[in-house]
């Protein structure tokens, strides 16, 4: 029996992911094809004229089998990556993309849609009252989102242009994932080793130890080692005071895939992008941020580029300050050197921990992960009454260190499934996400699917020795990040795949709205405690934390925006130059801006999976333009004098987290607000204000 094709009678019907094999997966995925297949022809054939159930309804749930091994198998293999999955994805994606486009660029299943698109387009001209009665808004919207996905995926080009898209799709399906495949290696597999622990002076027991551990995991027993998941270098270049160390750990963590060995991804993303560019030629595109960015919030690129400019020149002014002032504690220290990008973070911790009292490592000792999740559901549970009952033993594991738990909403009923999964491991991939084993909708009879959201994170895990998982400040916003997005899903109310996902330049508002309370002091005191003392974090280091918040601020927009400018330039070609050296565009465009020499973007071409590896492609700038709405919707809390205000949550559960995509997002931003969002409270956020 396939557990991805057989009916699961584990507990809330989910699958028994461990005993999953990959013969599994290809016989699901070769199942889910065939029957979508086989629904599609069902629709093709039926001779009653077009409708919105046995046309646009009925293409919407065609491919629930195949969604059902796509999610599980989409979440396991970027957690618990193997050579083996590695092998099959790359039998399976090209698959996968050459079934789409069997879907979406069948001619006859394209004129059933138009038939139906095309009356309701007369209807809500000519007769409103009417397409009312035959349609909701939910359903109006599927129509109109599943008649733009064939136009976008090439249903209305001519023969021989569906042809060589078939090619474009083909290859940059392969491209892609050549691209995040290479990464994943070089971060889990490359290493900086370190001799002499006196050279790691700064780096906390709970590092250092973790490093040895490495080492000796690698084969080298006796010696230090770090590779380039965060958990393992960040606090390097954080804390080690030791110059050279950094210098090496920077240039492997910023190097990764443009080293000169076979997981190199020079070439591969200068072909990406000469191939999206004339993917985007086919629709009658310039480029291709044209194309992407006109179902996006931002709908062009030059109102992407007016946000973007509207903070680089005051981020800019700020770092200039925040290296100055690394450039007078460099000489304390007795180094005449300029700053360069192995020292900004940690004379930044350092400066930090000298002006305001702020020392991360002290910090981290009141933020143990099990009672930062604490915390997180705290919050949830004030704004939106939510409770949370781990039942990791009752339900199958995917992974031994994951946890799940069962959600309830405030009328007690169950609105969710969540896993954590915090910790690093090989396999893993880098960063943090919130990913899907199953998406909410309803069944046949009207009854509410629950979901299964994950959060996967790279945190800092406990050590052999007993340190119990104690994270940084960075590290807790994050985790509040990531379950903003996991409370996003888990309240979703859609009936429709088609409506289930919003613009990408909005999906960013919930999770990015989810940090503003990580570090309030009302929930400080709830979760906040010291892991040896059980002490509550005293008030004097919450204002301390508070006062210091902004500091840094400089850096961390700079190098971000810079990313975001990188991402967009390249989807804004209208062709590649001969010649092309895609590392040195990057780098002769951010100078151009007056980025300073010695500051990388936060990703640089060869490790910018947001961009080259597909998803975020010309919307990395979707994080900024987020948080222009995620700062001015908390102000909507602080307006009442109560940042839990459950009115306000209320409104902004009904208006921005249920919809799903039934809605464009700035529509149901002012909705919520009652008026577009302003700028103003992230330059003040930031401390950026002009």
């Amino acid at each position: 029996m396939n557990p991805l094709i057989s009916p699961s009678n584990e507990k809330f019907g989910i699958e028994p992911y461990s005993l999953i094999t990959i013969d599994h997966y290809r016989e699901a995925f070769e199942h889910g094809m065939k029957t979508q297949n086989e629904n599609i022809q069902a629709i093709v054939e039926d001779t009653a004229a077009p409708n919105f159930h046995n046309t646009i309804e009925a293409f919407d749930k065609s491919g629930d089998e195949l969604q059902r091994t796509s999610l599980i198998f989409s979440a396991l293999s970027e957690s618990n990556s193997t050579e083996e999955i590695r092998k099959f994805e790359t039998d399976i994606y090209p698959k996968l993309a050459s079934h789409s486009d069997d879907l979406y660029l069948n001619a006859q299943l394209f004129q059933r849609i138009k038939t139906v698109y095309d009356h309701i387009s007369t209807l809500e001209t000519s007769d409103t009252a009417a397409l009312h009665r035959l349609l909701n808004r939910e359903q109006l919207s599927t129509v109109k989102k599943i008649y733009r996905e064939f136009e976008r995926a090439g249903a209305a080009l001519s023969e021989e242009q569906q042809k060589r898209l078939r090619e474009l799709n083909l290859k940059l399906s392969e491209l892609e994932l050549q691209f995040s495949q290479n990464l994943l290696h070089e971060t889990n597999n490359t290493y900086v080793f370190i001799e002499d622990k006196e050279n790691l002076t700064g780096l906390s027991d709970a590092n250092i130890a973790a490093a040895e551990q490495m080492a000796k995991e690698q084969g080298k027993a006796g010696q230090y080692a770090f590779n380039m998941q965060r958990p393992s270098c960040y606090p390097v270049l954080q804390t080690c005071s030791n110059r050279s160390v950094r210098q090496k750990v920077y240039e492997a963590y910023y190097g990764r895939g443009n080293q000169q060995n076979e997981w190199n991804n020079t070439k591969i993303a200068e072909e990406i992008i000469a191939l999206r560019i004339e993917k985007s030629k086919l629709f009658g595109y310039d480029a291709s941020a044209d194309m992407i960015l006109k179902e996006r919030m931002a709908k062009n690129p030059e109102a992407v580029y007016h946000l973007l400019d509207a903070v680089w020149k005051p981020a800019l002014g700020k770092l200039q300050e925040e290296l100055a002032a690394i450039q007078h504690a460099m000489e304390a220290d007795g180094i005449k050197d300029e700053p360069m990008g192995w020292d900004i973070m940690y004379y930044l911790n350092k400066i930090k921990a000298s002006k305001y009292q702020v020392d991360e490592q002290q910090l981290s000792q009141y933020f143990e992960i099990n009672q930062v999740l604490k915390g997180i559901f705290y919050v949830a549970e004030r704004l939106y009454g939510l409770t949370f009952k781990e039942i990791t033993d009752e339900v199958p594991a995917y992974e031994p260190s994951a946890k799940a738990w069962q959600v309830a909403d405030k009328n007690g009923e169950t609105l969710a499934i969540f896993y954590t999964d915090y910790f690093p491991r090989d396999g893993k991939g880098a960063g943090a996400w919130m990913t899907e084993f199953r998406r909410q909708t309803y069944d046949a009879e009207g009854k509410r699917r629950i979901p299964i959201i994950v959060n996967v994170c790279n945190m800092t895990k406990p050590s052999a020795g007993g340190q119990p998982a104690l994270q940084s400040i960075d590290n807790v916003q994050t985790m509040f990040h990531e379950f903003g997005h996991a409370l996003h899903f888990m309240l979703h109310d859609v009936h429709y795949n088609a409506v289930y996902d919003v613009e990408t330049d909005f999906v960013e508002l919930p999770s990015q709205i989810n940090e503003h309370w990580a570090l309030d002091p009302a929930v400080l005191k709830v979760y906040a405690k010291h892991c040896q003392t059980g002490e509550t974090i005293p008030d004097s280091l919450v204002s301390k934390l508070d006062a210091a918040n902004q500091f840094g601020q400089g850096f961390a927009t700079v190098e971000y925006l810079a990313a975001s400018y990188v991402d967009m330039d390249l989807h804004t070609l209208k062709a590649v130059p001969q010649a092309f050296d895609i590392m040195k565009f990057e780098s002769e465009r951010l100078l151009s801006r007056g980025m300073p020499q010695q500051v990388y973007p936060r990703y640089r071409v060869t490790n910018f999976s947001h961009s080259l590896g597909g998803g975020y492609s010309a919307g990395y700038y979707c994080y900024l333009w987020s948080e222009v709405l995620d700062a001015d919707a908390f102000e909507a809390y602080r307006e009442t004098g109560n940042v839990f205000n459950t009115e306000v949550a209320a409104r902004f559960r009904r208006f921005c987290l249920a919809p799903g995509g039934i809605d464009d997002g700035m529509t149901m931003y002012k909705n919520f607000r009652g008026k577009g969002p302003q700028i103003d409270a992230l330059l003040r956020n930031r401390g950026l204000s002009r």
